[in-house]
C-alpha cells in the first residue's frame, strides 16, 4: 500500500467511525448518504500528505481531514440545489432524493459539523487553522457566485475564468494542504509554497476536467459533451470565443439551444470550431504550465525530498502523469 492509499484508508476509517445522531432522521440520514457516496477524498488526502511532510503523527490530522471533507460535501449539497442536479457520483443527489429543504438544512449541519471537527484539534495552531478555514470557506462561496454571474454574462475573459476556478476549485485544495502543514509544524514560508502548489494543481485539475468533458472517454463515467449541451462557459468555450470569427462565435453562442439539432450534432458542431481554433492543444498547454508551476513549489520546500515525494506522486496521479 503506497502512502496516499494508507492515508486514504485512515481517513475512510475515521469517517466511518464518525457517529451521527439517529434523530431527526431527515436531517442526519442525508449526511451519512452523502459521505458514503464515494468520491476521491482528494482534499483530505492532500491534507494528510501535506501533514506527513512535517510530522509522523497521522492521527493528529484526522479531525482536520474530516472537517475538509465535510465542508466539501456541504458545498456539493448546495451546488446540486442551485444546479437542480438529479445525480451526484452516479446516484440520486440529496436534493433529488429528499428535496430542496432537506438538502439545505443537511448541508448547513455538515458545515457546522466541520467546525466541530476542527474544534477537536489538539494544537497551539488552532487559531491559525480556523483563520485559514474561514478564508477558504468564504473564497469558495465567492467562486460559486462568480460562476453563477458568468452564466448571465455574454462575455467572460480567460483571466476572469481562471480567477473563478481558483476560488471555486483551487482554494479548498490550498486550504487543505496549508492546514495539514500547520498541524505538522511547517514554517510560514513552506505554508505559502504549499498553498501556491495547491492553487496551481487545482487550476490544472479543473482545466483537465473541462477538456475531458468534451474530449474524454465515457468510460470515465461522465457523459461527453455535457458542458457543450449546457452552453457552459468553460476554458475551452472562452478560449474559442476569444479566437473565433463572428460566424464561429454565433455557432458557439447558439448551437446548444438549437432545437433542430440532436445532442450529437450540437456537440460535433461546437467541437469542430474548437478543433479549427486549436483549442484542445491550447488547453493542454495551459494544463502543463500550471502543473509544472505546482511541482516547482514542491522543489522549494525546506523539507526532506523523500518526505515530499508521496505528495508529488499523488499530484502526478491526479493528472495521469508518470515519473
Amino acid at each position: 500500500m503506497n502512502p496516499s492509499e494508507r492515508l486514504l484508508s485512515l481517513v475512510e476509517n475515521y469517517l466511518a467511525q464518525t457517529a451521527l445522531p439517529a434523530e431527526p432522521e431527515r436531517l442526519y440520514t442525508p449526511i451519512g448518504y452523502s459521505l458514503a457516496g464515494g468520491g476521491k477524498r482528494l482534499r483530505p488526502v492532500l491534507l494528510m500528505l501535506s501533514h506527513a511532510i512535517f510530522s509522523d503523527n497521522a492521527p493528529q490530522a484526522l479531525p482536520a481531514a474530516a472537517a475538509i471533507e465535510l465542508f466539501h460535501n456541504f458545498t456539493l449539497l448546495h451546488d446540486d440545489i442551485m444546479d437542480h442536479a438529479p445525480l451526484r457520483r452516479g446516484k440520486p443527489s440529496v436534493y433529488a432524493k429528499w428535496g430542496e429543504n432537506v438538502a439545505i438544512l443537511s448541508g448547513d449541519a455538515m458545515m457546522i459539523a466541520a467546525y466541530d471537527r476542527l474544534a477537536r484539534l489538539q494544537t497551539p495552531q488552532l487559531a491559525q487553522i480556523l483563520a485559514v478555514f474561514n478564508r477558504t470557506a468564504l473564497e469558495v462561496c465567492e467562486g460559486q457566485q462568480y460562476d453563477m454571474d458568468f452564466e448571465e454574462r455574454q462575455k467572460v475573459s480567460v483571466a476572469e475564468y481562471m480567477q473563478m476556478i481558483e476560488l471555486k476549485t483551487s482554494v479548498l485544495l490550498a486550504g487543505a494542504v496549508v492546514i495539514g502543514a500547520l498541524l505538522g509544524g511547517a514554517s510560514e514560508a513552506d505554508c505559502r509554497r504549499l498553498r501556491r502548489f495547491a492553487v496551481e494543481l487545482g487550476l490544472a485539475f479543473q482545466l483537465q476536467d473541462d477538456l475531458l468533458d468534451s474530449y474524454g472517454d465515457e468510460r470515465l463515467g461522465k457523459t461527453i459533451g455535457g458542458d457543450i449541451l449546457e452552453g457552459k462557459k468553460t476554458y475551452l468555450m472562452i478560449t474559442a470565443m476569444s479566437r473565433a470569427s463572428e460566424a464561429e462565435r454565433e455557432v458557439l453562442r447558439r448551437t446548444h439551444a438549437d432545437a433542430t439539432l440532436t445532442d450529437a450534432e450540437k456537440i460535433a458542431a461546437v467541437k469542430a470550431v474548437y478543433d479549427r481554433l486549436d483549442v484542445p492543444h491550447l488547453t493542454e498547454q495551459q494544463i502543463e504550465v500550471r502543473f509544472e508551476r505546482a511541482l516547482a513549489q514542491l522543489d522549494e520546500l525546506d523539507a526532506d525530498p523523500a518526505r515530499v515525494e508521496p505528495l508529488r506522486t499523488y499530484a502526478e496521479s491526479l493528472l495521469g502523469r508518470k515519473h
